[in-house]
């Protein structure tokens, strides 16, 4: 594996392992907060930590493996792209039911997942133009999704720090129980979105 491929799976291994305290944190905090953004960012990053794993995990076989040619990769990389691509339907569907029948009364505190999301404006923000920069080098479809991916996570960390500053800022509130409803709902829907692209961008070569 020459030093390209090397920084790309460097890469992936610092996303999933960045990422997998996300989903902890979050959900030793819905026993004290019960925002419907916090719970959207619980199952938001839980299903993109699945993702992430894969994507690793078909970037280490294709590029690892010396006997595999063009062709086969070319396959693996869709099917790993296309896994993601489900996921992430899958994590905005439940989602957008979770937004839709959260109920209306006390948040709790809502201060861990807002830090979480906070630091996951800046981590993501990096990766994202990492991802960018290697996909240019390398023109890998992985990790092209991965930019993609990245580039949706950063919008969506943003919509949900906004979201659950309100919380904090204006509890009981009109202001803070919209910005926090419509920031659920938002998240849900764009993940939605990335979903349904990727997966139609990978289904044409596959059959």
């Amino acid at each position: 594996m020459d030093r390209e491929k090397k920084s790309g799976l460097r890469t992936l291994l610092a996303s999933v392992l960045m990422s997998a305290y996300g989903p902890v944190i979050l959900g030793l905090g819905l026993r004290v907060g019960h925002s419907s953004t916090q719970i959207a960012d619980f199952t938001r990053r839980t299903a993109e930590l699945l993702a992430l794993i894969a994507a690793l995990a078909v970037y280490a076989v294709t590029n690892g493996r010396r006997e595999m040619d063009e062709a086969q990769k070319r396959v693996w990389e869709k099917r790993g792209n296309l896994f993601t691509g489900i996921i992430m339907c899958v994590s905005g569907l439940s989602m957008l039911l979770l937004s839709l029948l959260a109920s209306d009364g006390d948040k709790g505190n809502v201060i861990p997942a807002l830090v979480i999301a906070a630091l996951g404006l800046i981590a993501n923000s990096i990766f994202w133009q990492r991802y960018t920069v290697l996909h240019r080098r390398q023109g890998n479809a992985i990790l092209g999704v991965q930019a993609r991916l990245y580039g949706a996570k950063s919008a969506v960390d943003l919509c949900v720090t906004v979201a659950l500053a309100a919380v904090l800022a204006f509890p009981g509130t009109a202001v803070s129980y919209w910005l926090d409803r419509v920031g659920s709902v938002l998240v849900a829907l764009y993940m939605i979105r990335c979903g349904i692209k990727t997966v139609r961008e990978q289904k044409s070569g596959l059959a």
